[in-house]
């Protein structure tokens, strides 16, 4: 991808971020200083670290990633006994399920695909090595739902909708915290 082609993608995802009225950082009015929500770092860890549980408890070995609103890997957790391809993959869904879950409002990477989210028409984020349409990611809102702080990508079990099962438990049990 060329230097364009990205600067392009990410004014698209600027542009798209806008439209969608969700805010992911704040800035002062004549300040350049620019100040972003995402979880603590605490948070972030028990989440992950829930969502390997639950997929344990299931007789499943997997990673849970957090990714905070940079888009970068907050906290990884990795199973016992984890295929080699899951800590990759669970990164990738985080990063798919915040990012695409901000730009189209959608709170799983199940939804994007049920809505056959790919991407801006021009398709050029669907060369983004992270991005990865696969179900096992949740995009981390606050508790009001208005604002996105980041995502939980899962990987390992068998099939991405159990993947998808234990991330959406562990938000479910630590959301109210999101504020």
């Amino acid at each position: 991808m060329t230097y364009r082609q990205i600067k392009r993608v990410q004014r698209l995802l600027c542009i798209a971020v806008l439209g969608a009225g969700v805010s992911i950082c704040s800035a002062k009015a004549q300040s350049h200083i620019i100040s972003l929500q995402k979880l603590d770092w605490s948070t972030a860890e028990h989440l992950a670290e829930e969502a390997v549980r639950v997929c344990q408890a299931q007789g499943y070995s997997v990673t849970a990633t957090v990714v905070d609103t940079t888009g970068h890997q907050q906290v990884v957790i990795k199973g016992d006994t984890v295929p080699l391809q899951s800590l990759s993959v669970s990164y990738r869904k985080a990063y798919t399920a915040y990012s695409y879950g901000l730009a189209f409002n959608k709170n799983t990477t199940s939804e994007l695909i049920a809505a056959k989210v790919t991407g801006p028409a021009n398709g050029a984020l669907n060369t983004i090595p992270e991005v990865l349409f696969v179900p096992g990611g949740v995009t981390l809102r606050t508790a009001s739902g208005t604002t996105v702080l980041g995502g939980l990508g899962v990987s390992g079990a068998p099939g991405g909708d159990k993947d998808e099962a234990c991330a959406l438990a562990a938000v479910k049990k630590f959301q109210a915290d999101f504020q």
